[in-house]
């Protein structure tokens, strides 16, 4: 009798001990990681997962870095991508057969960022960045200011807008009225001089004092510096790195300030459209006539309208088509 009392104490000593250790959250997590795994197995064994991983090479695009180029100075870098074997499965399956269509991506980051390489100018994004900015340089011009704006809206698009320092003093409430409308703001200096001429220490006022205007003004502080007329030099640069702000210059010129026809003036741009093109404009009569044709050509031709900060990034521009 005694020797069958022990038998059952150690029959219930090791139930206690079992489902002690299947709830012990120890143990479920390496019960979780068990099951996981078997799952990954049976994954990579389909012959879909094994097509997909068998191909992904074909569809790599590797990071470009950014770089101090001879005649472009400085150029971001764009991100590469690779295939998310993972995830294009997922979306494949249902399928039950290999579409190009359906692979998914992730970006992957170049090495050397725009951030890591020295005070230089920039005239252009990536040259594999299939997308375009305005750069609007606002001293003067406020009566076409609102019909630019207008267009912009029609099509859902924001871009950069360089202020004169002394313009926004003298005209915030149109200043403000681009900031309420979700377009980005520059420096575009303070009195529209020639930077190249100037000392050290009124390429600094220029800068600083545009700077503490749109600050008080617009309640945010400028990225970019667009020098006037595109005058600069290494001391303009590098003042305007000390303040957080790169330099920005232009690969297609408007040619707006001479007043030509507006469709002329269309035509002549659209030609010299390029991959990371930043296209120099004001708020002139022939730019608020011919920027709907702009756009509507732009576009035509595949490319993407964004502000010069997403122009910049290494961010891609992919069009993926979202299917169940």
């Amino acid at each position: 009798m005694k020797k069958k009392l022990v038998h059952v104490c150690v029959f219930f000593f090791i139930v206690v001990l079992s489902i002690g250790a299947v709830q012990n959250p120890f143990s479920l997590h390496y019960i979780g990681e068990l099951k996981d795994d078997s799952q990954m197995v049976i994954k990579q064994q389909d012959p879909l997962y094994e097509e997909i991983a068998a191909r992904a090479e074909e569809y790599r695009e590797a990071a470009i870095d950014a770089r101090i180029d001879r005649v472009w100075k400085a150029v971001p870098g764009y991100n590469g991508r690779e295939v998310d074997i993972d995830a294009s499965f997922d979306k494949m399956k249902k399928l039950g057969s290999f579409a190009e269509e359906r692979l998914i991506y992730r970006e992957t980051s170049p090495s050397v960022h725009l951030e890591d390489l020295p005070p230089a100018g920039i005239y252009r994004g990536n040259e594999q960045k299939p997308m375009i900015t305005f750069l609007v340089n606002v001293a003067w011009g406020n009566e076409y200011l609102p019909e630019i704006v207008k267009v912009l809206n029609k099509y859902d698009l924001k871009t950069t807008f360089f202020l004169d320092g002394s313009w926004v003093k003298k005209n915030p409430s149109l200043a403000m009225m681009l900031v309420e409308e979700g377009h980005e703001i520059g420096n575009h200096a303070y009195s529209h001089p020639d930077m190249n001429t100037l000392t050290a220490a009124r390429i600094e006022e220029e800068i600083s004092r545009t700077n503490e205007v749109i600050e008080a003004t617009l309640d945010l502080t400028p990225e970019w510096f667009a020098p006037p007329s595109g005058s600069y030099n290494q001391t303009v640069v590098e003042q305007a790195a000390k303040h957080g702000m790169k330099t920005i210059l232009w690969s297609v010129d408007t040619v707006d300030w001479r007043k030509p026809d507006p469709n002329e003036m269309v035509n002549r741009v659209l030609s010299k459209l390029h991959n990371g093109a930043m296209i120099l404009m004001h708020p002139t009569e022939p730019t608020a006539a011919g920027l709907e044709a702009l756009i509507k050509g732009i576009q035509a031709e595949g490319y993407r309208i964004g502000p010069v900060s997403e122009l910049l990034s290494e961010k891609r521009v992919m069009l993926q088509t979202a299917l169940d």
